[in-house]
């Protein structure tokens, strides 16, 4: 079968095309988006398309003649996985996440959006992108070669609210582009406590600072001392709606609390308020804040969705990280890394400790015959980038095993802390 072209129109059954989108679909687009999801949607897609950084060509539709029945838009991401024991290195993984996804009510059941997945996977694919992150509603992604991967951060209601003082000496304001590079900074450090992040791209800050559908602040300390007057940033979604705090960063415990007391004085100066909820980051500054100031997260389970397009293509850019983690460990290692997702499986040489480049081969049902382990196809994202590593996720499902080599595979799949910022706040 010949390569999707995403840049070309296509021809679908019952006289509908799915093509690239136009600048006169924008009104269209905006109402279905609007109808179909949220009513900030219309303008987020306008600022993506209406940006030459991300354009047109990153947005499709389907139509019936002139009339727009579905839509979705893929965004440029990049994960850093960090390389353990090189401070401040990380390996960087080029990734696409598919957004404002809408299909009319009239055109529900047609496999729409199927064809639209496709049309992102195939575009993504161009880009070079070696895989695919998104939000997404429960279970419906999986039936496009998705799976639940990644934690989203805890959402922990704020139980002791700082007193109004914790603002003295320090301002709250909208941020503006001139905060970029301090904001940029602190959502950097933050991250830092995480294996696997994913910051902000460039034209997604400035798009963060133009849409109505949350807000992005940073804290100014008043009397600064010579130091650098922003000290904390944070982004809240509307106070009328179920009021978040997320992205919450800042240089010092003092600036957090400052941040968190600005969002719930928000929050509780609207009609018939509700609790404000803050995002965790464990293991940093504000970590420590959101400990002393919020109650305990709901257990519901909360993920990222992932898609491994290419498991060769995606270790092989591992190779860096696999290579530093078994450096670290004291374990005898055999002559090569075999794991098979029973259907696939790869192959990497192990000689004097250095792994060689990634061999994919076809099916291999019983890989602990070979020295192997066996993963699942839909639990590869969750080994490579989850938060159990192949020794948990073996405790959880048993279709994922280390195999006999089971202190090599903890040591190259560990359990991977993350840290992703999104354009929409999961």
């Amino acid at each position: 079968m010949p390569a999707l072209d995403p840049t070309s129109p296509r021809p679908l059954p019952d006289g509908l095309v799915l093509r690239p989108a136009r600048p006169s679909d924008l009104e269209q687009i905006g109402e279905l988006l609007t109808a179909r999801g949220e009513e900030y949607d219309a303008e987020d897609h306008r600022l993506v398309v209406e940006d030459p950084a991300a354009g047109w060509e990153s947005c499709a539709v389907v139509v019936d003649g002139d009339r727009v029945v579905s839509t979705a838009t893929l965004l440029d991401e990049e994960l850093q996985l960090a390389v353990p024991g090189r401070d401040g290195e990380a390996v960087r993984l080029p990734a696409g996440q598919v957004e404002l996804v809408a299909t009319d009510p009239a055109f529900e059941g047609r496999g729409l959006v199927r064809e639209l997945m496709g049309w992102a996977h195939a575009l993504s694919e161009g880009r070079g992108h070696v895989l695919q992150v998104m939000i997404g509603i429960p279970y419906f992604y999986r039936l496009f070669g998705y799976s639940y991967a990644i934690d989203i951060p805890a959402h922990r209601p704020l139980s002791a609210p700082p007193v109004p003082e914790a603002l003295e000496g320090y301002a709250v304001r909208p941020a503006t582009t001139e905060d970029l590079p301090e904001a940029r900074r602190l959502q950097a450090a933050a991250q830092r406590a995480a294996d696997l992040r994913m910051p902000h791209s460039p034209p997604r800050w400035q798009w963060l600072l133009e849409r109505h559908g949350s807000t992005t602040w940073v804290v100014e300390r008043t009397d600064p001392g010579g130091g650098a007057p922003v000290v904390a940033t944070g982004r809240t979604t509307p106070p009328q709606d179920d009021p978040v705090l997320a992205e919450l960063a800042a240089t010092d415990q003092a600036a957090a609390t400052a941040m968190v007391a600005h969002a719930h004085q928000l929050a509780a100066a609207v009609e018939d308020p509700s609790p404000l909820v803050v995002w965790d980051r464990p293991g940093s500054v504000t970590g420590e804040v959101v400990d002393r100031l919020c109650g305990p997260a709901p257990r519901q389970a909360e993920q990222y969705y992932v898609r491994v397009p290419d498991e060769v293509r995606l270790l092989d850019r591992l190779r860096p990280v696999l290579q530093a983690r078994l450096a670290g460990a004291s374990v005898d290692l055999p002559s090569e890394v075999v794991l098979s997702t029973f259907g696939r499986h790869v192959r990497m040489s192990l000689v004097d400790g250095e792994l060689g480049s990634p061999r994919g081969g076809g099916t291999m049902q019983s890989p602990g015959v070979d020295g192997g382990a066996g993963v699942a196809p839909d639990q590869l994202g969750a080994l490579l980038l989850g938060p159990h590593g192949i020794i948990g996720l073996s405790e959880r499902h048993p279709d994922v095993y280390p195999g006999p080599h089971a202190d090599v595979m903890a040591a190259l799949f560990p359990p991977v802390t993350a840290d992703l910022l999104t354009y929409y706040l999961p």
